[in-house]
């Protein structure tokens, strides 16, 4: 096999897995995506037809034909990739396209798992911001008019005479109290300072442990699950703290039926992920921190919907704790993601790592 040519060489900085061919499909080079793809090295792959990996191979051999014939500057199309050591085959979404050199073609072949996770994650970043907007500007629409309603009703309070009427202005001062406090708590995350320091993230779960534990301390395991070669890193601990919280909190309400049982389980569970990509940018090392109960799962009317302000799938819930959840983690360039069925629901927390 001939030296692998410099020119390739930066495929391999990429997640996307990447195969060069020339134009009868034999494999020229691949990068280290697709070698693990595949479960085979770029030596052993190195002159094999990619045309016979594909379940269905004629798509590729149209296309191959197409790129000869000069045909189009760019092809895509859905395919089942084979892969050693799998029986099912991988769905992914192929690019191709002519090289700058004769005679040369490059494969782009993106697992639609991965393409979809993208596509959510642009979702999530896009309604963080508009929910973000909407906050401020709601709570500041709401602000105004129920401090003059407020002072109204103390005011009216101190002209009557009557004591049964003075229990309807203390109804609407408690009523104005209540919404100020939710007002507050809406506007909290974008008030409070940025307060960065060396977090370890160990720590900030066992703090959410003992929290969780102090208020459901029958019924209810909290299992820990621990990378501990996790490094420290640059965030907001106590905004951590609240995000990992917030996330636990919701799992444990959740689990009322369990822990009355005496079966309620969360689990926190740390790993490291590498060379990943989330949020439109690669990064060479991850936090991946995973919240998991054996609760009833999210109900599926909300499913798309939990990181709404206002969404509960709980009677009497406020639907901000996974909003400021993740207003907190995405200040820390990371992401939330939610996984859930019946018996076992996974919150994933995504943070960069140095």
């Amino acid at each position: 096999m001939p030296s692998p040519n410099p020119r390739f060489q930066a495929f391999d900085l990429l997640a996307t897995p990447v195969a060069v061919l020339d134009v009868q499909g034999a494999i020229l080079s691949v990068n280290a995506a697709l070698e693990d793809v595949l479960g085979q090295s770029r030596r052993t792959l190195h002159g094999v037809s990619l045309i016979e990996q594909f379940v269905d191979p004629q798509p590729m051999i149209n296309a191959l034909m197409g790129v000869r014939a000069n045909e189009f500057a760019a092809l895509r199309y859905e395919a089942l990739l084979r892969r050693i050591h799998h029986e099912d085959a991988l769905p992914v979404h192929v690019i191709l396209a002519p090289s700058d050199q004769a005679n040369e073609v490059i494969v782009e072949l993106l697992p639609v798992e991965q393409q979809t996770r993208q596509e959510r994650e642009e979702r999530q970043l896009e309604q963080a911001k508009a929910n973000k907007e909407l906050i401020r500007n709601l709570a500041h629409e709401i602000k105004n008019p129920l401090g003059g309603i407020r002072g109204a009703a103390q005011l009216l309070e101190m002209e009557l005479e009557s004591k049964d009427l003075t229990e309807y202005t203390q109804v609407i001062i408690h009523e104005a109290d209540r919404l100020q406090t939710l007002v507050d708590r809406l506007l909290a995350p974008h008030r409070r300072p940025h307060v960065v320091g060396d977090v370890n993230i160990h720590e900030v779960c066992e703090r959410v442990r003992s929290l969780i534990l102090a208020e459901f301390p029958k019924g209810l395991t909290v299992v820990r699950n621990y990378d501990i070669s996790i490094p420290e890193f640059r965030g907001d601990r106590e905004q951590l703290i609240q995000a990992v919280l917030n996330i636990a909190h919701n799992a444990a309400q959740a689990l009322h039926e369990r822990i009355a049982q005496g079966d309620g389980r969360i689990e926190l569970k740390t790993r490291i992920l590498r060379q990943v990509t989330f949020g439109k940018q690669r990064y060479r090392l991850a936090l991946e921190l995973h919240v998991i109960d054996n609760g009833p799962g999210v109900p599926d009317s909300i499913k798309d919907r939990i990181f709404f302000p206002l969404i509960s799938g709980r009677e009497g819930g406020s639907g901000l704790g996974l909003t400021l959840a993740q207003t907190f983690v995405q200040q820390h360039h990371g992401l939330i993601e939610c996984d859930s069925e019946p018996g076992c629901t996974d919150f994933k927390i995504l943070i960069p790592l140095p």
